[in-house]
């Protein structure tokens, strides 16, 4: 099994893999998840890391007993909040010289010029909204860096987006992940977190390029 394989299989089967990391190494889970979501949120070239179903699964897990709420999200909230910072001044940094890069396998371009057209249109809202849909949460702030938003008003908006995304899906997955009906269809839960937000990512990317 190739990294790209056994990557695939970790975010469709998160919940899995997850229990068996608990199981097996205990508090150091902790490191792990601190570690995905900072990278995810906080390096402009990991966007294909779990994100909401990994959210999701963490606060399922706590309702379960298997992992304490209070530290999972606090560790969590505060990988989103570093993580966005971090990006917004890699950002910051390399400026105007990101139009000019290509697309590579370290680099996805049509992302990132997506995540800025949403930036143009909806400004700082966008930091917001983005922390709920995959690909752009990861460019979204990045691109922030690249306009040269001002930091105060970068960082208000990161905290809060921060705390609706982790608190808010965190929360839901610790009161319904124990319902028979969730456990059951789990996978399919996953499936949805993962395709309908990049379904409205692309539906919206279209009409505004029919309106252009």
């Amino acid at each position: 099994m190739d990294i790209i394989t056994a990557l695939f299989d970790f975010i469709l089967h998160v919940d899995k893999h997850l229990e068996v990391f608990v199981q097996t190494y205990g508090v150091w889970v902790y490191a792990l998840l601190f570690a995905i979501i900072f990278v995810e949120t906080g390096v402009v070239v990991m966007p294909f890391l779990p994100g909401d179903s990994l959210l999701f699964v963490v606060g399922a897990m706590c309702g379960a007993g298997l992992m304490s709420y209070p530290l999972a999200v606090g560790l969590l909230l505060l990988a989103a909040i570093l993580g966005d910072q971090c990006n917004y001044s890699i950002g910051r940094f390399f400026g105007p010289k990101v139009f000019q890069w290509e697309q590579s396998r370290f680099f996805n371009k049509a992302a990132f010029d997506k995540a800025h057209n949403f930036y143009e249109t909806y400004g700082g809202f966008t930091i917001i909204a983005a922390r709920f849909m995959p690909f752009l949460r990861t460019f979204v702030p990045f691109v922030g860096g690249v306009a040269q938003m001002n930091r105060a008003k970068f960082t208000l908006f990161n905290v809060v987006g921060a705390v609706l995304w982790v608190v808010g899906i965190c929360t839901a997955g610790y009161f319904l992940g124990s319902f028979p009906w969730v456990k059951a269809n789990l996978d399919k839960i996953i499936w949805a977190m993962i395709l309908i937000p990049g379904l409205i990512v692309i539906v919206s990317a279209l009409r505004t390029r029919t309106r252009s």
